[in-house]
């Protein structure tokens, strides 16, 4: 994944990274990159591991992005324990998270010292999390949601104690469905990216004004996680699909609700400028 995300960087564009959790979804990302020539990152994290294991999800991707000619990377996100790290690596990932953001910085940076030692001999990439980036739909009074804020001294520090690739910030971003439009402190994003020279990620895409999305990747962010849009239409499209055809054969039902998908999916590539950039 990091050579997509330097790329991005150099380009001033940022590389869409969106929740995938099987054949169909993995198929309606990649075929949306493909049309637009734009790369790509198939994230999925433990919730998504209810239906397929990380190796059954990495062997899933590889066929499937086998049909598809442009850059794919398969990306953990919001790893929550070590030992998922090392699944997914064994799986075939290009990238993990472990997200201990919520916890002492001390042991948020030794956890992802760990993950980067894990990741080298795969030769995949480590993105980690300074700040907490948290749901939206929970009070705050620093930030969006129960958010805390990155500091530029702690990002600093955190970058050289662990040499992790990337690293996702918390400006106002925040996790699922804002109840108010995000104010994303975009200074505090330039002076960051000035001092930790390294790709920045934005977590919580999903409603994030275009204008400050834009502005956002001027400043440093060259990964931007997407969805909770995606799979908030996908769900509707699938209950309004089961409404209309409750006789249909399942899969009929389901691919009907999946065309909703590969629309979406344009609409982020677009936004972070990375159609025609694969």
């Amino acid at each position: 994944m990091l050579d997509l995300l330097k790329a991005a960087a150099a380009g001033g564009y940022a590389v869409p990274a969106v929740t995938v959790w099987n054949a169909e979804s993995m198929k309606a990302v990649l075929a949306a990159a493909s049309d637009l020539r734009s790369p790509v990152i198939l994230m999925n994290g433990p919730a998504e591991f209810n239906l397929l294991s990380p190796a059954e999800m990495g062997d899933v991707a590889r066929a499937v992005a086998l049909r598809y000619n442009v850059p794919a990377a398969l990306h953990l996100d919001h790893g929550d324990s070590l030992e998922l790290v090392r699944q997914c690596l064994d799986a075939g990932y290009t990238s993990v998270m472990v997200d201990y953001s919520s916890r002492p910085h001390e042991e948020n940076a030794a956890a992802l010292r760990q993950a980067v030692e894990m990741a080298r001999p795969h030769g995949a990439s480590v993105e980690g999390e300074i700040g907490h980036v948290g749901r939206a739909d929970i009070p705050s009074a620093e930030a969006e949601g129960d958010s805390t804020l990155t500091q530029v001294a702690e990002a600093v520090a955190y970058v050289a104690a662990t040499g992790v690739d990337a690293l996702a910030v918390s400006i106002g971003n925040a996790h699922g469905l804002y109840t108010r439009l995000p104010r994303l402190d975009l200074q505090r994003l330039g002076e960051i990216r000035s001092a930790v020279g390294i790709p920045l990620v934005l977590h919580g895409g999903s409603g994030t004004p275009e204008a400050d999305l834009k502005r956002a990747i001027s400043l440093g962010i060259a990964k931007v996680n997407v969805a909770t849009e995606i799979v908030t239409v996908l769900r509707e499209s699938l209950l309004e699909q089961w409404q209309v055809q409750r006789t249909s054969w399942l899969p009929v039902v389901m691919a009907g609700a999946m065309k909703t998908m590969p629309p979406l999916v344009e609409k982020w590539i677009r936004a972070t400028g990375s159609a025609g950039r694969a």
